[in-house]
């Protein structure tokens, strides 16, 4: 099938740098999203600063955001376009939630619920983690999570860590 014909829909995906040059990651990040086929940015948060979420310690702080996408990729297909921008960037995954030059997580597709192996959407975690709350709800206060019921704007109001979230950059 060709892609033309395809629905489009939004996606957000969140990002995350905490080695290297992270403002100059993202950017270029952003850029190479862009440049995939049957994909187009369009919308970004701003950049905020967060500490390391588990993970080994002794870890730099990340710089986070979120990018709202239309895509004509299925959600399996995005997901690999997004993992080979990743490696493009170094991205290397020695240890379970360690540094990395560059993160991206596919946090919703369209209104696509899915368990299987290689996916889960939403993101399984996304409720739970205020650096990427805070930047989606820039972007999609009103988007409900299927699985929650709640919308972004209310899953963020129950977070006791968003105070930890510091906007670093107004534009990426």
């Amino acid at each position: 099938m060709d892609s033309a014909s395809l629905p489009t829909v939004t996606a957000y995906l969140g990002l995350g740098s905490n080695l290297g040059d992270r403002l100059a990651t993202l950017r270029g990040a952003r850029i190479a999203l862009d440049g995939v086929s049957g994909v187009r940015v369009l919308q970004g948060s701003r950049l905020y600063e967060t500490a390391p979420v588990g993970g080994p310690p002794g870890q730099g702080p990340y710089l986070n955001g979120v990018l709202a996408v239309a895509t004509q990729r299925s959600p399996l297909s995005l997901l690999e376009a997004c993992l080979a921008v990743e490696e493009a960037f170094g991205r290397s995954r020695r240890e379970r939630w360690g540094a990395r030059t560059l993160d991206i997580d596919l946090l919703f597709h369209g209104r696509t619920v899915r368990e299987d192996a290689r996916l889960i959407l939403p993101h399984p975690r996304l409720h739970q983690r205020a650096f990427i709350l805070v930047p989606l709800e820039e972007l999609a206060p009103g988007l409900v999570h299927p699985g929650l019921g709640l919308t972004v704007r209310q899953l963020l109001e129950r977070r006791p860590d968003r105070e930890g979230v510091k906007l670093l950059a107004e534009t990426w």
